[in-house]
């Protein structure tokens, strides 16, 4: 199994029946917030079910985070609040489709993680959600003047048409 950040390994033979709620601690949350390369980590916990179909197990639940993210212009840090649905598919190692294998899946499809042996890292899955959950281009408020500053906003130009009236000048 990889070495985590927020480790939460199960076992597929020993699944609780009831919904179980995983937070991660102030340590696995300055260490999450060092991987995904964010200011902060402040809180990420989730409420799932986890069921049983064989050696396959479907994990549904919501995922919440509190985080700061660097707005992608001014640098700026940008409080987030996350709260996403948590929709995923541990299956035995080599039973997901073939990699050449062309698939059609719909938005309701779980993302499928392989495992090997009898254990999962629930705790991993969730780590990884997290980022996919971030905006990778997220702008705060000053985002505007920081590009005006940096002179990427001609002043006179902005606005939606400015593309074509450039192109018009160079005729």
């Amino acid at each position: 199994m990889i070495e985590s950040e927020f480790a939460r390994p199960y076992d597929v033979r020993f699944l609780p029946g009831e919904p179980v709620t995983l937070t991660a601690s102030a340590e696995e949350c300055a260490a999450l917030a060092k991987r995904f390369a964010l200011p902060a980590v402040h809180e990420l916990h989730a409420t799932v079910t986890l069921l049983a179909e064989g050696a396959t197990v479907t994990v549904r639940g919501r995922l919440k985070a509190r985080v700061v993210q660097s707005c992608a212009i001014s640098g700026d840090d940008l409080p987030q609040t996350l709260d996403e649905p948590v929709q995923l598919r541990f299956v035995p190692e080599g039973a997901a489709a073939n990699p050449g294998e062309e698939v059609e899946i719909s938005a309701d499809d779980c993302d499928e993680i392989d495992y090997s042996g009898t254990q999962f890292d629930l705790g991993e899955a969730l780590a990884q959600s997290l980022a996919i959950a971030l905006d990778p281009f997220a702008v705060g408020p000053n985002a505007e003047e920081a590009r005006r500053t940096a002179g990427l906003i001609d002043q006179q130009a902005a606005g939606p048409f400015a593309a074509l009236a450039a192109l018009k000048r160079n005729d």
